[in-house]
């Protein structure tokens, strides 16, 4: 068995064993998530994604330890520009509380198997086609620009996504979450309720936020491992992270750019990648692009929470009168 079939068998066993505890001993069925839970299942997923960085450090060696962990905290801060759309879906189709936890976990699980299939489309297509990732480094410098000038998850309505109008099209659809079914039968006939349309439209619109991330993670490492791995352990830690941050999510007003600027940085990284190479070799590439990561989402988060603040002292009752 080679060393990276081992860190692969290793990175199996240890999910496998993840997910029994987290749903066997962490998470309850129809139970309402408190922040207390939500802190300490974030922790379990971060201490097990830090672990792993270890054993990757010890088995691989530095180089894809570090792709792996930049590739992991560029997963881990676009996760949180995710849940500001999860919690309007949920909003929107009035799911009860008590249900959020099983729902997020279907829909996250059904992301992993898409993302799965993305990544290895990918990963072969630019294998063939190096030439893709020039297509991939404008589109990140596209998709960055765009996220940095506009905020078009604050217009995002989910009843007028394509994916409820095709389901609204081709299923029997009910206005109701069926008491916690994902299926009824009403007059002899399955109706899908609420709770299955959720699921499809957050495995959905995970799928639509991987369009950006995997195509910045690739320009991090073309490492399958590193790639399957980094995105496979941040979205695992999304449920937690929703329930954790739900109610602080739109303070962080200004997270959104500092991931816009990652995604910039990334893609002309990837579109000068040749001239980059003449005179960095890729282990300080790699630290680069780490630093990079951690001083745009920590001064991003800083900002929000420094400005909020300060909002909140300058909003005085006299000031409102």
């Amino acid at each position: 068995m080679s060393t990276q079939q081992f860190v692969y068998l290793i990175f199996g066993i240890v999910l496998l064993l993840a997910l029994v505890f987290d749903l066997g001993l962490i998470s309850k069925k129809n139970k309402e998530v408190t922040i207390k839970n939500a802190f300490w299942q974030t922790v379990f997923w971060v201490v097990l994604a830090m672990c792993f960085f270890i054993f990757m450090w010890i088995e691989q060696g530095s180089k894809p330890a570090i792709e792996y962990l930049s590739a992991y905290l560029m997963e881990w801060s676009l996760s949180i520009d995710n849940i500001f759309v999860f919690i309007l879906i949920f909003n929107s189709f009035k799911v009860k509380e008590k249900n959020y936890s099983r729902v997020l976990l279907i829909g996250i699980l059904m992301a992993i198997v898409f993302r799965i299939i993305f990544i290895t489309i990918g990963v072969a297509l630019v294998a063939k086609f190096n030439w893709i990732l020039y297509g991939f480094g404008v589109f990140l410098l596209y998709t960055g620009y765009k996220m940095f000038t506009t905020n078009e998850e604050e217009n995002f309505e989910p009843h007028e996504t394509k994916v409820y109008k095709l389901l609204k099209k081709y299923l029997p659809l009910a206005s109701h979450d069926g008491n916690g079914k994902f299926m009824v039968r009403e007059n002899g006939r399955p109706i899908y309720t609420t709770l299955f349309v959720v699921v499809l439209l957050l495995a959905s619109i995970d799928l639509v936020f991987a369009l950006d991330s995997i195509p910045a993670v690739m320009g991090i490492s073309k490492d399958k491992l590193v790639i399957y791995t980094s995105n496979t352990f941040a979205v695992l830690g999304l449920r937690s992270l929703f329930f954790l941050l739900r109610t602080a999510v739109n303070k962080f007003d200004y997270l959104q750019q500092g991931i816009a600027i990652v995604l910039i940085f990334i893609g002309a990284k990837m579109l000068g990648e040749y001239y980059l190479d003449q005179w960095m070799d890729k282990n300080l590439q790699t630290i680069l692009s780490l630093v990079v990561i951690l001083i745009c989402i920590t001064t991003s988060i800083g900002y929000s929470i420094y400005f909020d603040k300060k909002g909140k002292i300058e909003s005085t009752p006299e000031d409102k009168k």
